[in-house]
Parts: C-alpha cells; sequence; structure tokens
C-alpha cells in the first residue's frame, strides 16, 4: 500500500506487487513528510481513498472515535505492562490496537474505492474476542450489584475505553443510515466494548483488588435522609 498526503489525510493507493503477498492485508508504505499542510484550515479534510469531506461528516465521527478508543487502549498497555500478572491482557490489547486501526482504514475508505486486500475487522476477529470474553469470564465472581470504576488504575482505564468504544458504536450505528457501511464492524464494536467490561473485572482479580460495587445508599442524598 502506497500513501502520499494529499490536504491533510494522507489517500491510500494499492500496489499490485502486494496483491499477490500471502498475507490477508497489505502493509502499508507511508511517505508522510509534512505533519500540516494549512489545506484543512477551513474544515475540510481528506478521505484515505481521496475524497474531501467535512471534519465534522458522520464517517469522520466514526474514525475519529475510534482513533480516540486507541488512544485509551494504548494507556491500558502501558498500565498492564506495569504487572506480570497481566502479560496476557496486555497482549490481548495490543492485538486490539492493530484491530482499531484496521477499523479505521475500512472506515476511511468509501465503499467503491476499498482494495480486496485493505486492512479492516473481520468474522475472525469478533469470534476470537468472544472466546477471551467466555474464557475470562468462567474465573470471575458472579455479580450482585452494578460495578463502578476503579480498585486499579488499569480498569479505570479499561471502563473508559469500554465507553468510548459504546460511542464509537453508536455513531457508527447513526452512519449506517446515510452510508454505507458493513455491519460486521458494529459488531465489533458491540463485542470489543463487552470485552473490556470483562477485562476491567479480570485486572482487578488477577491484582487482587476488590471491585467497587455500586451502592445507591452512599449517595450524599441517602446519607442525609
Amino acid at each position: 500500500m502506497l500513501v502520499r498526503a494529499v490536504l491533510s489525510t494522507p489517500i491510500i493507493q494499492w500496489d499490485l506487487a502486494e496483491t499477490m503477498a500471502e498475507q490477508p492485508f497489505n502493509e502499508p508504505r507511508l511517505a508522510l513528510n509534512r505533519i500540516y499542510t494549512k489545506t484543512g484550515d477551513q474544515g475540510d479534510t481528506c478521505l484515505a481513498s481521496g475524497e474531501v469531506v467535512r471534519k465534522d461528516s458522520p464517517r469522520l465521527e466514526c474514525y475519529g472515535t475510534v482513533d480516540e478508543l486507541n488512544s485509551f487502549v494504548g494507556m491500558a498497555v502501558i498500565s498492564a505492562g506495569e504487572h506480570p500478572a497481566l502479560l496476557e491482557l496486555r497482549s490481548i490489547l495490543v492485538r486490539v490496537q492493530h484491530e482499531l486501526f484496521n477499523l479505521g482504514s475500512i472506515l476511511a475508505t468509501t465503499p467503491e474505492k476499498v482494495h480486496p486486500k485493505q486492512a479492516r475487522v473481520t468474522q475472525s476477529d469478533i469470534e476470537q474476542l468472544e472466546v477471551e470474553i467466555d474464557r475470562m469470564n468462567e474465573g470471575l465472581p458472579p455479580l450482585r450489584s452494578f460495578i463502578l470504576p476503579g480498585g486499579s488504575r488499569i480498569n479505570a482505564e479499561l471502563h473508559v475505553c469500554r465507553t468510548v468504544c459504546r460511542r464509537a458504536e453508536r455513531l457508527l450505528v447513526t452512519a449506517t443510515h446515510e452510508l454505507e457501511i458493513d455491519l460486521v464492524n458494529v459488531r465489533y464494536l458491540n463485542r470489543l466494548s463487552d470485552a473490556f467490561f470483562v477485562w476491567s473485572r479480570w485486572a482487578n482479580v488477577a491484582l487482587g483488588v476488590v471491585e467497587v460495587l455500586w451502592s445507591p445508599n452512599l449517595s450524599s442524598s441517602a446519607s442525609r435522609g
């Protein structure tokens, strides 16, 4: 994949030689010599497939929020790396970062410009998340109340990931009303948000940290009653 900087976003051009590679997706080859171009100062930007759109367009909202989610996952990766008990989780989160970038790639491309070997999320990615959700949920204590983010830093970070993921999913569902978007992308985000919830609980258990349970009567109004 050859990328050249036009406007404020690279345009993707596909290298035919890479089409013959055995890997399912083409590897990126970037040529980003300038970080700012000033061509987006009027509120426009360029999709990966070359079309110029407004920066508040539904497609931009979707892959911009996926990018935001990826940044928060990166924070969780750093936190997980500080604890030997969380090495497995760290490895999973690093993989998810690559999957989210694959998702951003396909969302930033209009359907008619999608290359057969362009990076994307697939049903296999969803199935892998389901395997991890089921396996890691097995060892968790049954829930007797709703859970509040906290107990450990990585737990709170994973809850931030969960809520941003839910927002990305909502934006994507809204975008499907006017854009042609493969619903596998919606299913991936839906399953990923569930995974973040399980991983947040799993992290606290792995660290030996007590979960923070919601208690309605710990509110200020209840204590004054």
